[in-house]
C-alpha cells in the first residue's frame, strides 16, 4: 500500500503489529512511543515477561525501521524494572539487538520526573527518571536544534564578563580529556542549546490511562526532529498524548492503540485540542486567562 492518507490524523484501534505491516515504506518522519513496560500494567495490557520482552519487541522495531524515512528518528521511552532485587538488563539487551537490526543508537535523553512519589526501599532510593532512547537509520538525520533552545540565564552576565584566555580559544584540555570550549562564542547570546536531561513533571491527572506521560515530552521531541506537516507515528498511543502534541504543533499523526476505551479517551482529547487550536487561530484564546 503506497497511500498514507487513510492512516494519517487517526486514532486506530488495533494491534500495532497489524497496522505497521500495512503502512507504506519510508513514510514517517518521527516515531515516538512509550510501549508497555515489561511485567507492568498487567491489568491494562496483560504484561510482557522481562525475559521475553526483547523477542516480543524486535518484530515491531523491524517494521518501524521499514516505515521510518531515511532521515527520520525513533524516540523510545522505556525503563527497566527491578527483578529479584536488581535492575533487569532487558533494555540494554534490546539496544544491542536493535543495533544488529541496523538501528543507530544516537543518544539517550533522561526524563527527570520532578514530582515522583516519595517512598522507602531497602536497597535503593525512589525512581525519578526514565530513558528516552534516540535511534536513527543513518548518521545524518533531520534535527532542528534551534527549535528547543533555552534562555541562557542571568548567570551569564557575571560569568561571561570575566573570561580567561583559555575561555577565548578552543585548545586541548589541560587534563587531556579532549578539547576545551571557546566560551567567548556565547557572549551576548540570550539563548543556548539545552542539555539531554528533560526536567518535567509526570502527568498527575493521568487522562484515564495507567501510564500517561506529560504532553511536553512528545512536544519537545516533535519540535526537535520534525517540521510543520511532518508525520509522527505512535504505535502505542494510549490516551493520545503524542497525537495531542501533534495537533498543537501542526504535525500529522498516526496513533495506534489496542484498547477501545483508550482510543475513545484519545479521540475526546483530540477534539478538545482541535477546538483550542481553532480558538488560537481566531485570536479568541488567551493563555493568560487560564
Amino acid at each position: 500500500m503506497d497511500d498514507l492518507s487513510s492512516f494519517v490524523d487517526r486514532i486506530i484501534e488495533a494491534d500495532c503489529r497489524d497496522v505497521l505491516e500495512a503502512l507504506p515504506t519510508d513514510s514517517v518522519d518521527l516515531i515516538i512511543t512509550s510501549p508497555p513496560y515489561a511485567e507492568r500494567r498487567s491489568k491494562t495490557y496483560g504484561g510482557v515477561k522481562v525475559d521475553e520482552y526483547v523477542s516480543w519487541f524486535l518484530p515491531i522495531t523491524q517494521q518501524l525501521q521499514r516505515v521510518l524515512k531515511p532521515e527520520g528518528s525513533f524516540i523510545l521511552n522505556i525503563k527497566e524494572p527491578v527483578v529479584d532485587g536488581e535492575r533487569h538488563t532487558f533494555v540494554l539487551e534490546l539496544i544491542v539487538e536493535m543495533r544488529k537490526q541496523g538501528w543507530r543508537w544516537v543518544e539517550e535523553y533522561c526524563w527527570h520526573k520532578k514530582n515522583c512519589y516519595p517512598g522507602k526501599w531497602p536497597n535503593r532510593f525512589r525512581d525519578s527518571w526514565e530513558r528516552c532512547l534516540h535511534f536513527t537509520l543513518n548518521k545524518k538525520f533531520a534535527m532542528y536544534q534551534e527549535a528547543v533552545m533555552v534562555p541562557m540565564g542571568e548567570w551569564r552576565h557575571k560569568r561571561l564578563s570575566k573570561l580567561s584566555d583559555t575561555d577565548k580559544q578552543r585548545d586541548t584540555s589541560k587534563v587531556g580529556s579532549g578539547f576545551g570550549k571557546n566560551v567567548s562564542n556565547w557572549v551576548d547570546r540570550p539563548m543556548a542549546y539545552p542539555t539531554n536531561v528533560l526536567h518535567l513533571a509526570t502527568e498527575c491527572s493521568n487522562r484515564g490511562h495507567s501510564a500517561a506521560f506529560p504532553v511536553e515530552i512528545p512536544k519537545w521531541f516533535i519540535k526537535l526532529f520534525t517540521q510543520s506537516n511532518d508525520v509522527v507515528l505512535d504505535p502505542f498511543v494510549g490516551s493520545g498524548t503524542t497525537a495531542v502534541a501533534c495537533e498543537e504543533l501542526n504535525r500529522r499523526y498516526i496513533g495506534i492503540e489496542l484498547k477501545a476505551e483508550y482510543c475513545q479517551i484519545a479521540r475526546d482529547r483530540l477534539q478538545g485540542a482541535t477546538q483550542l487550536t481553532l480558538w488560537e487561530k481566531k485570536g479568541e484564546y488567551n493563555v493568560n486567562s487560564i
